[in-house]
């Protein structure tokens, strides 16, 4: 069946087949939900799997449709669908790890998680759940900007929902504050927008190179802040800790696979599709994402919560990606190709460690690292799983993100000057003192003597859960296999 369906009605489905999910699971009772939202996002992920299959390692692109009352329009259709190489390992991380949160979500929203009862509103979960996969696809397969922040605006409104679910106190605080920060981003995002149609009449990635070199500043410049907000870079990095108040399969989404993720694909998307960026740009993007980067590392250490610990960690890897992506603009390609793949790299590592600590919850009620230890007697898989995603978030061979920042640490040697040599340094140094804390945080928390709060825990994980953590813990070998031919078929400078 798959095999007469083209990919422009295969890229249509996967964006119209969650959200058509997500409205019919609105309307079910808690039994069906379940069930229904998995195979929808299973089926989501065997779409995106066939399309990337069946278009590697060409494009396609198809545009239809306009808006007749924007004059001078250069684009024959101004909506469509797009997959490369950059959209297909996009599509592979929004699709895998969202059958894993859905998946795992099945068991985490019941009565038994002792954090929280989160069995009441299940309908309403997974509508958002499933809206925001179809959103990420969306910003994945977008043709140009225009569509791209469409889409992108749904996801800030899908995050707001899913963050404020518990509709306790701090959790509307945080939803709002998330809603509010990311939507600024979304306004210079669409001054961006008017001032590139203003002087180009079109919103092509590639219209940039149609600006005066002082417009093409200007213009990345917001696309570039539209993108810290979304990435929770400095200056906009308060909220994403503060949306750990989230169910953690969610918080998982969020800092994996989406969200965050669109910030640093805005960039990447721009950068890849027009390399006439100055330079003076490669340096700012690099120099704001080492200092975001060491911020959120100074912070590690003042965390109890182990949800709050990761969402620092996530602010730190995607940095990462925008450092590479710096590098790519000031001529190391070998340096966008490794930022490219930290995006697949960190998101398997950390749908990992989130899904670990969203164990840990459900299994003790507690997030506080000083409240536990010996946990690994208890519940072996989430202890192995959990140092596992250490080891791959940290870049430890052979795992995920080694792979990655051994492009981002090579790519910096092909910089000119002092510049290389200092990135190298600092991005060792992080990589260090982040693989010392996390190891010893695990160490904390699954090795020693069970205290009070985990003595009573005997009961084994349900089996969506542990499911979902086996398989990730595969994809944190995997992933860069599934991601290296795909950057290596995007062209750099």
């Amino acid at each position: 069946m798959l095999a007469s369906l083209t990919p422009l009605v295969v890229l249509i489905l996967l964006v119209v087949l969650p959200v058509v999910g997500a409205i019919v699971a609105a309307g079910l009772r808690p039994r069906v939900v379940r069930p229904f939202s998995t195979a929808a996002a299973l089926v989501t992920l065997v779409l995106a799997i066939w399309a990337v299959l069946r278009v590697f390692p060409d494009s396609f692109s198809s545009v239809f449709g306009s808006l007749p009352w924007l004059k001078g329009l250069e684009a024959v259709g101004l909506f469509g669908v797009l997959i490369d190489p950059l959209t297909s390992l996009m599509l592979i991380v929004i699709t895998g790890v969202g059958l894993l949160v859905v998946l795992y979500s099945t068991a985490y929203l019941t009565e038994r998680n002792r954090e929280h009862d989160l069995s009441e509103g299940q309908g309403r979960y997974y509508f958002w759940l499933l809206l925001f996969i179809g959103a990420m696809v969306g910003v994945a397969i977008s043709p140009n900007l225009l569509q791209l922040f469409i889409f992108w605006e749904l996801t800030t409104l899908c995050s707001w929902a899913l963050i404020s679910h518990t509709q306790e106190d701090k959790a509307l605080r945080a939803g709002f504050k998330a809603f509010i920060v990311t939507h600024v981003g979304g306004l210079f995002f669409l001054v961006a927008l008017f001032i590139l149609f203003i002087a180009t009449k079109s919103f092509g990635f590639t219209a940039l190179e149609q600006l005066t070199p002082g417009l093409k500043n200007v213009v990345f410049i917001f696309l570039l802040i539209a993108a810290w907000a979304k990435a929770a870079q400095i200056p906009f990095h308060t909220w994403l800790p503060d949306a750990m108040e989230a169910p953690t399969p969610i918080s998982a989404y969020l800092h994996a696979a989406a969200m965050v993720k669109a910030g640093v694909y805005l960039v990447a998307r721009v950068v890849s599709s027009s390399w006439t960026i100055p330079p003076s740009m490669g340096l700012l993007t690099a120099i704001m994402a080492l200092a975001t980067m060491f911020m959120a590392l100074t912070l590690y250490f003042a965390q109890d919560d182990l949800k709050r610990l990761l969402a620092y960690s996530t602010i730190a890897h995607l940095s990462y990606v925008l450092l590479g992506v710096g590098m790519g603009i000031l001529g190391s390609g070998l340096g966008f190709r490794g930022a490219v793949l930290h995006i697949i790299n960190h998101g398997f590592a950390k749908s990992t460690l989130f899904l670990c600590a969203g164990a840990v919850a459900y299994a003790t009620g507690t997030r506080s690292i000083s409240q536990l230890s010996g946990l690994g007697r208890k519940l072996p898989v989430v202890g192995l799983s959990f140092f596992v995603g250490v080891l791959a978030v940290t870049g430890i061979p052979p795992f995920a993100c080694f792979w990655s920042k051994w492009f981002i640490i090579n790519g910096a040697m092909q910089l000119s000057g002092p510049l290389g040599p200092i990135l190298l340094i600092l991005v060792l140094v992080e990589s260090l003192i982040s693989f010392g804390w996390l190891l010893w945080v695990g160490h904390r928390i699954f090795l020693g003597q069970p205290t009070a709060v985990v003595q009573p825990v005997h009961n084994p994980l349900p089996w969506p859960m542990t499911l979902s953590l086996v398989l990730l813990v595969v994809m944190c070998l995997v992933a860069p296999w599934v991601g290296l031919p795909l950057v290596e078929m995007i062209p750099v400078r």
